[in-house]
């Protein structure tokens, strides 16, 4: 079979089937220009990388809660839960875009991910709705907890663009969906009002 350094003549075939050694190691960081220590720049990988693992279950969280959905409210929810699962994937990908820019190794497989994170894994069949929603509130605060003490501390080591991208994307956004959620959990009426007592 060529390899990638073979001097044959040039063809159509795919070289395929290719392994290679790994250039860097998960967990380390590779020297970047861009005005922050080795130190910071480990720090903040190692926080992300939590916030990156427990967003990827997040947004799988939704995807199943979006599919499972039932009940009266199922269209207005299925609905809400695709549009929130669409937003956590943007931050999947910005987290780990950031892990990249600071010299780190993102968490791309899925497998890792349900290593890392602390997320809890929930049922595999299906629960009443407003167990799942209680569950993805459950996931929110978790990651909120972490993303504020995250970019306190980030900010305090002077990587800005860290703590802009926990601030203003991952809690921005969490806690917005957070607010969403909750309203679903609000026991009122759907047809009748209670009647007014003075």
């Amino acid at each position: 079979m060529a390899t990638a350094t073979d001097h044959t003549a040039p063809s159509s075939q795919p070289l395929l089937h290719q392994r290679g050694p790994v250039i860097q190691e998960f967990g380390t960081v590779k020297q970047f220009p861009i005005g922050l220590s080795a130190d910071t720049r480990q720090y903040s990988c190692e926080r992300l990388t939590r916030q990156l693992a427990d967003t990827q279950m997040l947004y799988h969280l939704y995807k199943k809660y979006h599919w499972l959905m039932r009940g009266a409210t199922f269209y207005q929810l299925h609905l809400l839960l695709d549009k929130h699962a669409a937003e956590q994937l943007e931050l999947v990908d910005a987290i780990a875009e950031r892990v990249q820019t600071l010299g780190g190794v993102a968490v791309g497989d899925l497998r890792h991910a349900a290593e890392i994170t602390g997320v809890p894994r929930p049922p595999d069949g299906v629960e009443e709705v407003p167990a799942m929603l209680s569950r993805l509130l459950d996931a929110h605060e978790m990651i909120l907890t972490d993303a504020h003490d995250a970019a306190a501390r980030t900010g305090e080591l002077g990587d800005d663009g860290t703590n802009d991208l926990l601030v203003s994307q991952v809690i921005r956004t969490g806690e917005l969906q957070c607010w969403f959620l909750s309203e679903q959990l609000v026991a009122t009426p759907l047809v009748r009002a209670d009647p007014f007592t003075a």
